[in-house]
């Protein structure tokens, strides 16, 4: 007997509440909201139970080295352990990750970037490792699980042009099996035409922020907050760096410098067997992520999956989403728990920062002038786009003319620097604390609200990024540990003489012979789907760089 899970069975219109950048607060003085995991971490139920393809933050901003392109990070399977195997974390071979923007601003994509997968497992029925000894490479014989990836282009209309093949890093299993981790993802990066560069593999989540809330916030003792729940975390991670020109709308950065930024998954429906599961179908939507938190906290979970199957162009037009973002309840509540008083409505600010972009004429929904007089990051903004298509829908806007900030400023706009979020999202822009400033109307004051000023405590990511492509960190060896990623390079660990010999099919014995070199001194341990050889060595932390 055979069953299906289907994707996409609440693709109807909702009154999503979209626009509303809502975030999980713990501050002290400030409001604390329970989510599930982050940004949009296995938000909704249908993607929570396949955490694949559930995409869970995107990044876009100008890239500080090459400023003559735009950087996008966009990473999907959260909350990955480096102990999680045998099966670890590898990409779905039967879904579209996609990466789309939008140039026009009528919420649909203009241009889109597609990466697919294989999957080249030699594992077999012999053994349930994922590598059989240190892996220095991507053809590292001891690499028993690879897959592939494939990028592939669309204007618009669906017109999918593959533009480049590269092997993807693997899951991180840890310092023994995969002592130079930065090799591997060097390996796994690779050109694009015109100019752009493309990594597909792990990666540290660059989200960070304290969202221990579930504990009857925090109960009651918001003193307790500081610490980064997503620290020592991994994901998986697509990075694209491509020339302004290939973003802009006629390609012309200077005419039409802002484009809007969303990222999706689409999956067809899986038939279920005993023991197996079939690909069917079309593809349909079932994820789907622009500016941050937006799904993981505001959208109710009823609403959730049916958000995840919409394209951004319907969000404005459902008549509950305009009320929801025009009179938010999140301000409200924080008035009533902490003493802040909420913003009068309309709340146009909000829909100006969430759904149109903040520029001087950007449509308000009821008419009005926009609150915000500043002219930052709307595509309204655009010299060739027409004001009668424009459509107000939520993405992650960046204007791409803002020169790059010598000095990063942490909040963002909030904080005087243009270059920072809602304008794109950089890997150090801390948009809780943001987020936080602009629902107690920070952007109407012109000024940061004083009473919230200390957010989360949680300020920067607890692993520093790069300062050149792909930015982000080297994956973590995990909490057990200690959480702090490590510098890796072939001279930390002894990997000489070192294998696991896979026993043959006949073989009388089945178990995996454990070779291990005389002098090396090295305990061998088979856990999890990896080698883990525990010895005696220093770890190198990396240096200190600037981040993206």
């Amino acid at each position: 007997m055979s069953r299906q899970l289907r994707y996409g069975a609440r693709r109807r219109t909702v009154g999503v509440l979209v626009g509303v950048a809502a975030i999980a607060f713990a501050s002290v003085g400030g409001p604390a909201l329970p989510v599930a995991g982050a940004s949009s971490h296995r938000e909704a139920p249908l993607v929570a139970a396949d955490p694949a393809v559930d995409n869970t933050d995107v990044y876009a901003f100008v890239s500080p080295d090459k400023p003559d392109t735009v950087t996008i990070v966009a990473n999907w399977f959260g909350l990955q352990e480096p102990n999680g195997g045998p099966n670890f974390y590898p990409w779905a071979t039967d879904a579209n990750y996609d990466i789309n923007i939008d140039n026009d601003g009528n919420g649909k994509p203009n241009l889109s970037y597609r990466v697919n997968f294989t999957t080249d497992d030699r594992r077999g029925g012999t053994t349930f490792l994922y590598n059989n000894g240190p892996v220095t490479g991507l053809d590292d014989e001891n690499l028993l699980f690879r897959q592939n990836y494939t990028v592939s282009v669309s204007q618009g209309a669906d017109d999918w042009r593959p533009i480049a093949h590269g092997r993807v890093a693997p899951s991180y299993t840890g310092q023994a099996s995969m002592p130079d981790y930065d090799a591997l993802r060097e390996q796994a990066t690779t050109s694009l035409p015109g100019g752009g560069t493309a990594y597909v593999g792990a990666a540290e989540d660059p989200f960070f922020l304290d969202l221990r809330v579930f504990d009857l916030l925090y109960g009651g003792d918001l003193s307790e907050v500081g610490t980064d729940t997503l620290a020592a975390s991994n994901v998986n991670t697509v990075v694209l760096q491509v020339p302004k020109s290939d973003l802009a709308l006629r390609n012309d950065a200077t005419r039409n410098p802002v484009i809007g930024v969303w990222s999706d998954t689409e999956r067809k429906t899986l038939q279920l067997t005993p023991g197996a599961a079939t690909s069917v179908g079309e593809f349909v939507q079932v994820s789907r992520l622009g500016n941050p938190l937006v799904n993981e906290v505001v959208v109710p979970v009823a609403l959730k999956d049916a958000f995840n199957s919409l394209s951004p162009s319907k969000d404005a037009t459902i008549p509950e989403v305009v009320r929801r973002v025009t009179d938010p309840e999140l301000p409200k509540l924080i008035e009533a728990l902490y003493k802040v008083p909420a913003p009068a409505g309309p709340r146009n600010d909000l829909v100006e920062i969430f759904l149109t972009g903040i520029a001087k004429k950007a449509p308000t929904l009821d008419g009005s002038a926009p609150p915000i007089q500043a002219d930052l990051n709307s595509q309204i903004l655009n010299a060739d786009v027409q004001a009668s298509t424009f459509q107000p829908s939520e993405m992650l806007r960046l204007n791409m003319s803002v020169p790059v900030t010598a000095k990063p400023n942490r909040l963002g706009v909030v904080g005087g620097d243009l270059q920072g979020f809602p304008n794109g999202r950089r890997l150090s822009d801390d948009v809780v604390d943001i987020a936080l400033q602009a629902m107690v109307g920070a952007a109407q004051a012109g000024k940061p609200v004083e009473a919230l000023a200390a957010g989360d405590k949680v300020d920067a990511n607890d692993t520093s990024f790069s300062g050149s492509f792909p930015y982000v960190a080297l994956p973590s060896p995990g909490k057990t540990t200690g959480g702090k990623a490590v510098g890796q390079t072939s001279s930390t660990a002894d990997t000489t003489n070192t294998s696991v010999a896979m026993p043959q099919s006949g073989d009388d014995d089945t178990s995996a012979v454990l070779l291990v070199a005389a002098g090396v001194g090295v305990g061998v341990l088979v856990a999890g789907g990896g080698l883990l050889l525990i010895r005696r060595r220093s770890r190198r932390a990396p240096s200190p760089s600037s981040n993206g």
